[in-house]
């Protein structure tokens, strides 16, 4: 054998495993993994089906919506009596409760055109800077220290908000004067949200109105629920009336069984409650709801549901009610008859909340107007629903902010200062893989650069070992 191949053989033998190691190292072992801590957790399925009808009359507007979920969750917030003590379950976290106490919802973002960027971008105009729950979020000790958000308003985490309330779109502390904030609602620079809970408001035939500027905020009046929780005796205020439902708490057992009995008692509202009672015999597993459903009234009020929300055979089935005109125009859109609106639907099933929800593109809502979504008119008091249906694919988001979507590192900024609409550019399924690689935007970025540089590594060894091959060979040592 020649010289150099003898030289050539080493640096193959010992280089080639090493580069196939750097591989491995950079590539093969992955960087998509589940981390609770920095609020990663991704779901099982990325995208989701969603059917919806709208109708109106004269004087109301109907919602239907009717999306799968394997099965129905409607418990929330629950207190669990443990060893002497009432422990609480059901908390916002990253991901489904382990223990299914988060209930399901449908949320609806509606606005007349006071949004432009609504209308071409759908919720991710929402999603600013350190939102609640994103890896980088806000902690709570900043936004209560803050004038607006924590002294004013008593908040301790950053949730939705739009664009023009904040005067650095990079800083969720850059909040509007309150002189500029109050003339932004007057001018209609605010989304109306339609908020229905399944265990917070559904019981009751109620849903829950808010409105999206500065913040994700209530309408004015009394919500459709309240806190069951005496914070000084370290007890529940109410439990469930024995005389009205033959039982004081539900059983856990009851609560993570998966299956709901809607005629039954699985919830505590006013009609059914009475005092509790610290002297009663308490049961390991007893389950008393923290939260207490009473009659929203005033604005919060307006939203109500139509005939019975329920899930049945694998789908939830929920229709909404609304009258088109509330009278309440700084925190509701007002609706007429050929108008066209912009509105953008959100679901949260499986037991998840906060961010880890499904949402869908910006469509238009015609009342007698051409549209997307073209509401039915009719007559009577109420529609009479056929197997008509408006299909959306729903997506999840992922870790993508507003912010990001206009800067530098989005490709895709061009088009958005252009004004270039969402749907004209990407479908639910790529918007669901760019929201988990931004997920892993940092290990990803990290892995790039040890793949580039394993690379270097590879080519040097291999430059250094085809070397000898390219050298001279002196005539009189020929093979």
């Amino acid at each position: 054998m020649a010289r150099h191949d003898k030289a050539v053989r080493p640096w193959l033998v010992l280089g080639l495993p090493a580069a196939l190691g750097l591989a491995w190292v950079t590539q093969g072992s992955g960087v998509v993994g589940n981390d609770p801590e920095r609020n990663i957790v991704i779901p099982d399925a990325l995208t989701m089906p969603l059917q919806v009808q709208a109708a109106y009359n004269d004087e109301r507007i109907f919602f239907r919506y009717r999306w799968p979920a394997e099965q129905p969750h409607v418990y929330h917030d629950m207190l669990r009596f443990e060893d002497g003590e009432w422990i609480r379950h059901g908390r916002s976290i990253p991901g489904p409760s382990p223990d299914g106490t988060y209930e399901d919802r449908v949320a609806m973002l509606v606005d007349d055109g006071g949004v432009p960027e609504f209308g071409r971008y759908g919720g991710y105009i929402t999603a600013g800077d350190r939102m609640r729950f994103f890896s980088d979020s806000a902690s709570p000790a900043e936004v209560a220290e803050h004038p607006r958000l924590g002294q004013e308003m008593g908040k301790n985490d950053v949730r939705k908000y739009l664009p023009a309330t904040r005067r650095d779109q990079n800083d969720w502390r850059s909040v509007e004067d309150a002189e500029v904030l109050a003339a932004q609602r007057e001018a209609g620079y605010f989304l109306d949200l339609w908020h229905w809970r399944a265990g917070r408001s559904n019981p009751i035939g109620a849903s829950d109105d808010q409105w999206v500027g500065e913040y994700r905020n209530s309408d004015a009046g009394t919500g459709p629920y309240t806190t069951n929780w005496d914070d000084e005796a370290e007890q529940p205020r109410w439990m469930l009336d024995p005389d009205e439902t033959g039982r004081r708490a539900l059983r856990w057992e009851e609560v993570i069984s998966g299956e709901v009995d809607f005629d039954g008692v699985y919830y505590l509202s006013e009609e059914n409650r009475t005092d509790f009672d610290p002297d009663h015999d308490w049961q390991d597993g007893d389950v008393i709801p923290r939260r207490l459903l009473r009659t929203p009234d005033g604005s919060r009020g307006s939203i109500a549901v139509h005939g019975q929300a329920r899930w049945e055979d694998g789908y939830w089935d929920v229709t909404l009610v609304r009258d088109l005109d509330t009278g309440h125009p700084l925190d509701d859109k007002i609706l007429h008859d050929q108008g066209v609106y912009d509105v953008a639907i959100a679901v949260y099933r499986n037991a998840t909340g906060s961010r880890w929800h499904y949402v869908s593109h910006p469509y238009t809502l015609g009342l007698g107007r051409e549209a997307d979504l073209q509401a039915t008119a009719f007559r009577g008091s109420a529609p009479a629903w056929d197997d008509t249906w408006f299909d959306m694919t729903l997506f999840y988001p992922g870790q993508v902010d507003w912010p990001l979507l206009i800067s530098e590192a989005h490709a895709g900024a061009d088009d958005i200062a252009l004004g270039t609409p969402v749907r004209a550019r990407h479908g639910e399924a790529q918007l669901a893989r760019y929201g988990v690689e931004m997920e892993f935007n940092d290990a990803i970025t990290a892995r790039w650069w040890m793949t580039l540089a394993a690379g270097l590594i590879a080519m040097l060894g291999v430059t250094l070992a085809l070397l000898p091959a390219f050298r001279p060979t002196p005539r009189g040592d020929r093979s």
